[in-house]
């Protein structure tokens, strides 16, 4: 077998030399050698010269995936190199948040290994391989994490939609060491949660949303400090899966917190959260519901909350769903903003990639107008800084979000 050469259309070597890590299929001229799925793989431009290298994926609409840009050969050594330089890329977060056992240690393409994520939980990682090229590499990237890093064992949760697109199945199971808990416990900031690395949500837990529950947090403490009435904060939960940004307001001084999820395993888990935390029974509610059903009931009401977080799974997964998900993040916000008390806050992102910060405002926008409410924006949202965004790779800035001061 040859080694494989992916040759450049004239004119399309911009994004590569700018060093975005994706090369699609229209831009490929043509396929020299004979690679199979999965192959690291030459790219050069028109002219012969060296561009690149990367894994190759024929089924994929993303064909090569750039692991260099250097002329240098991909080894065992250099995998074990990179992954070393992304786990030392988290020595700051791990110094700021010393307390702290949680933590995503490669975020894929951000940290220039494309289609890998690996997390911590406690003396366990979690790894995701989301597409083909990591999928064979995989038992090779376990033993390399449990020999720099010395975890109890390296779990794989590569059961996303997205390795469709690569012509892969989903993959649970163990890849090395011991087998995770049924349940971890992780420290963040001042709570504790209980964790389900295997049937949880991502790798378990919505490690991105660390420092916006922090934010949400010392909402509720002003919130709870400039009430000169001496009324109850009351905060509605919206998406709560295990019960996160709940557990923050209560924190914050919230006397009330209304959690909804469709859920009902996660808010089992999101109960025994609040347990863990010591926080009484009386102070939460946990609602199996549809949220979109629950807050246009909650508007015929006439409920109102100081406080709303609005934290919905990914809308639209590619560009062909974006009108759909702009009318549910719009129907949304319209009932949020109905429910907030006057000098109250509402909280809301959106996860989906295909939908950036500028449209997401635009339709938060469109739902204030047909609200008649008025707004102001506190802060921009974005995810922790254990989740870096390369600055080639703009698509890795998936989490946007508003703390909106509603009148």
């Amino acid at each position: 077998m040859s080694e494989g050469i992916i040759v450049i259309k004239k004119g399309r070597e911009k994004p590569i030399i700018q060093q975005h890590p994706w090369i699609f299929s229209g831009a490929i001229d043509s396929v020299r050698g004979d690679p199979t799925p999965g192959d690291i793989v030459t790219v050069t431009n028109h002219e012969g010269a060296f561009l690149a290298r990367g894994y190759w994926n024929p089924r994929s609409q993303i064909q090569v995936r750039i692991l260099t840009w250097q002329d240098e050969p991909i080894t065992d050594d250099w995998w074990r190199s990179r992954l070393h330089r992304a786990i030392k890329g988290r020595d700051r977060y791990v110094h700021l948040y010393s307390q702290e056992t949680a933590c995503r240690m490669v975020n894929a393409e951000n940290d220039w290994l494309p289609g890998l994520i690996v997390d911590r939980y406690g003396d366990w990682l979690v790894l995701q391989a989301l597409t083909l090229g990591i999928d064979q590499r995989k038992t090779l990237l376990a033993g390399l994490l449990m020999e720099i890093i010395a975890p109890n064992g390296v779990y794989e949760r590569s059961d996303v939609d997205v390795r469709g697109k690569e012509g892969l199945k989903a993959a649970v199971g163990e890849l090395a060491g011991q087998p995770p808990p049924e349940r971890i416990t992780i420290t963040e900031n001042d709570f504790s949660f209980q964790v389900d690395v295997r049937h949880g949500h991502k790798t378990g837990y919505y490690l991105d949303q660390r420092a916006n529950r922090a934010i949400l947090k010392d909402v509720c403490l002003e919130r709870a400090a400039s009430d000169t009435q001496n009324e109850q904060v009351r905060a509605l939960n919206l998406f709560s899966y295990t019960g996160g940004f709940g557990l923050y307001a209560l924190g914050g001084g919230a006397e009330y917190v209304v959690n909804v999820d469709a859920s009902r395993e996660a808010l089992e888990l999101a109960e025994t959260n609040f347990v863990l935390n010591r926080f009484a029974s009386d102070h939460a509610e946990f609602i199996q519901a549809d949220v979109f059903d629950y807050l246009h009931d909650q508007v015929a009401e006439g409920a109102l909350y100081d406080v709303i977080v609005c934290d919905p799974p990914k809308f639209a997964h590619n560009a062909g769903q974006v009108e759909r998900a702009a009318r549910g993040y719009k129907d949304l916000n319209l009932n949020c903003f109905k429910l907030v008390k006057p000098g109250g806050y509402l909280m809301t992102f959106s996860c989906s990639g295909a939908i950036d910060a500028d449209l997401f405002q635009k339709i938060v926008f469109g739902a204030l107008a047909d609200s008649g409410r008025q707004a102001q924006i506190v802060k921009h949202l974005t995810q922790a800084e254990d989740h870096p965004v390369a600055l080639t790779f703009p698509e890795g800035a998936y989490l946007k979000g508003l703390l909106l001061r509603v009148y």
